[in-house]
């Protein structure tokens, strides 16, 4: 699998790579930030706070795909908030607003702008970035985890290989190495064999 890093490269201008150093952090903020609106959409619809739903009110418990949309927003926007299970979470709010726009938005008309679909395909498409590119570093289901989550595309140091022949000791006893083996003459190919003088 191909992986793009979402990173300028290093080799840059300084503010180049000093906006290379915080896309880790910004894409946390990012992330928060878009989970945070994404949640108070939900809580508006169910509970009728900031606004209500639709200028005043609520959704109707059980009703579609209000009420299903709003308990998406507010549970999967707070997991993304949050950076739980974001990549899950991100990637039903993203497929939720997809929905959105083509079933309740698009047959007004073709252009976002136009139909009001405008906020719906713009939390599609960032939900979606953030499914792709993950929490950032500061999300806590990596101290869930009990470790940090790395930035997208971070450098991971490359795992250690042993050399040939050599076997990890078992409490400091030494491991005997393979005996060296000459190659078979008949198996090498013919181009290879030279003759000796």
């Amino acid at each position: 699998m191909t992986i793009i890093n979402a990173r300028p490269a290093d080799t840059g201008s300084g503010l180049e790579r000093q906006l290379a150093r915080l896309s880790g952090p910004f894409l946390s903020l990012f992330r928060i930030v878009v989970g945070f609106l994404f949640a108070c959409h939900g809580a508006a619809s169910l509970f009728g706070v900031l606004g209500g739903a639709y200028g005043g009110g609520t959704v109707d418990v059980g009703s579609w795909p209000d009420w299903y949309a709003a308990t998406i927003q507010l549970v999967c926007g707070g997991l993304v908030t949050l950076g739980v299970a974001t990549r899950s979470a991100a990637t039903l709010c993203s497929g939720s607003m997809a929905y959105a726009y083509f079933v309740v938005h698009q047959g007004d008309a073709l252009f976002p702008l136009e139909n009001g679909g405008e906020s719906a395909a713009m939390f599609c498409w960032a939900l979606a970035l953030i499914a792709v590119l993950g929490p950032g570093p500061l999300a806590v289901g990596g101290l869930l985890r009990g470790r940090a989550a790395s930035p997208p595309n971070a450098a991971r140091p490359a795992p250690r290989r042993r050399p040939f022949g050599r076997r990890p000791s078992d409490a400091g006893q030494t491991v005997a190495r393979r005996p060296h083996r000459t190659p078979n003459p008949s198996r090498v190919p013919a181009l290879k064999r030279r003759a000796v003088p």
